[in-house]
């Protein structure tokens, strides 16, 4: 994985592995494509040249507003050859939000289901759509197939953009975190090595494609270490368990990615029965916090610790428990290779004192360098190339962070801060509580 760019990286890997299977695609439960990573070299280069032909080119902001698919991966795939940038958003959003987006994004070309082409339309109709049905089996989808199979590199620097991912905060408007193939690169590398992503690992992919989870820390860090991916079209949790309990055949799953909402679905099927999981190496959770309770629950039921982990839109990922070492419930564990962490007063912006609680400052190569076309919001959140994160959190004695509230998020009564979340981690040790929410009311 010598290469600068995410393009490099990803040719660089698809040529070392050739016939070796890239994605088992998995519809309803049943396989419907494989495709090897000569196979998708090769698609992605014919449909880096369709967009050429339609005249996106470096730079560009291409919108991916379609389903979980095949198709979804080598349009990114791609446009990470074009040095253009991808944009995914999630296709059930509605007429307001994709007004909204659509006209800041400012895109060359939107790619979407046949379905939804006269509900954009109505929204931009100057806006040139690539209608393609995603529903199809990947193999019967023909609009690349003529285009040739050879793709005249792109020259793409470290400092260009290859990402937005939107991010709705919790006030204003979506902003548009964008990510450069400096940050893409650096954050795939980071995960393969600190959670030894290799060739020999299948991963059960069951994550939507339009947040960083399921598109950077999943699918970009397996189709670089050469791994095995089956993909489902989308989270069902007797499908997710049938897929991880089987052991025989060549894709054996090792690896599962995945937030606690859906380790909540999966035990809630899985009931009092008791599966048998000891091919699988790692459990991973993250995007929300995972609860004391259920990180035990996944040991007992599972067979291993999960690893918890903590990422975000603008950064990638920041934070994990180890792979090989003490797995802490409630941590997020410790900074990765290349991360400066601050743990700062919001109100002096001086750092607190160890064991205290601040708001979490970050600074690496993975930072995104600001929001698409908002100025004075990278402003306000970034200082002196320290990201401002917004959310509050210590670290212990040990070197292991822990997340305790977004600062946008605290009560204020008496005078002093309260935090709901310190709160709802109490009420959720009372027995029959499943899971608390805090908030203040004005009297």
């Amino acid at each position: 994985m010598g290469g600068t760019s995410l393009g490099d990286c990803f040719t660089e890997s698809f040529l070392a592995r050739k016939e070796k299977p890239a994605i088992t695609f998995l519809r309803d439960g049943r396989v419907e494509t494989q495709i090897s990573y000569l196979e998708l070299e090769r698609d992605a280069n014919r449909m880096a040249n369709t967009f050429q032909t339609l005249g996106v080119k470096k730079g560009d902001r291409v919108i991916l507003f379609i389903p979980k698919s095949l198709i979804f991966v080598v349009g990114h795939l791609a446009l990470q050859k074009l040095g253009a940038i991808s944009v995914p958003l999630n296709p059930g959003f509605k007429q307001s939000e994709m007004q909204y987006l659509l006209g800041d994004a400012q895109a060359k070309i939107i790619l979407l289901d046949p379905q939804k082409e006269s509900f954009i339309r109505q929204i931009a109709p100057e806006l040139t759509t690539l209608v393609i049905d995603s529903r199809k089996p990947y193999q019967d989808i023909d609009i690349f197939r003529t285009a040739a199979e050879d793709f005249f590199p792109v020259e793409i620097g470290p400092e260009d953009p290859g990402l937005i991912i939107y991010t709705s905060g919790t006030t204003g408007k979506p902003k548009g975190a964008v990510l450069t193939s400096r940050n893409l690169v650096h954050d795939a590398r980071n995960i393969i090595n600190i959670w030894e992503i290799s060739n020999t690992d299948v991963l059960c992919h069951a994550l939507p494609l339009f947040h960083v989870h399921g598109l950077c820390f999943a699918l970009h860090t397996s189709l670089l270490a050469g791994a095995h991916m089956l993909m489902l079209d989308q989270f069902s949790p007797a499908r997710v368990i049938e897929t991880l309990r089987k052991q025989d055949g060549q894709a054996v799953c090792t690896v599962f990615m995945a937030v606690p909402a859906m380790y909540a679905k999966l035990m809630e099927h899985i009931g009092d029965k008791k599966p048998d999981f000891c091919h699988m190496r790692l459990w991973t959770s993250g995007s929300a916090p995972l609860l004391a309770q259920d990180f035990e629950r996944i040991h007992k039921l599972f067979g291993k610790e999960p690893v918890e982990r903590e990422g975000m839109s603008e950064t990638g990922m920041n934070f994990s428990n180890p792979l090989r070492g003490k797995r802490k419930p409630g941590s997020i564990g410790i900074p990765l290779p290349a991360l400066e962490v601050r743990i700062v007063d919001p109100e002096t912006g001086i750092d607190v004192q160890s064991g205290q609680t601040g708001e979490i400052w970050l600074k690496g190569p993975a930072v995104s360098p600001g929001y698409w076309q908002k100025p004075e919001e990278t402003a306000k959140t970034f200082e002196q190339g320290w990201f401002k994160t917004g959310d509050l959190g210590n670290i212990d004695a040990d070197g292991y962070y822990y997340l305790t509230d977004r600062i946008k998020h605290i009560i204020i009564t008496g005078g002093e801060n309260i935090s709901p979340t310190e709160i709802e981690c109490v009420i959720n040790q009372v027995p029959g509580i499943a899971e608390s929410s805090v908030v203040g009311i004005t009297r």
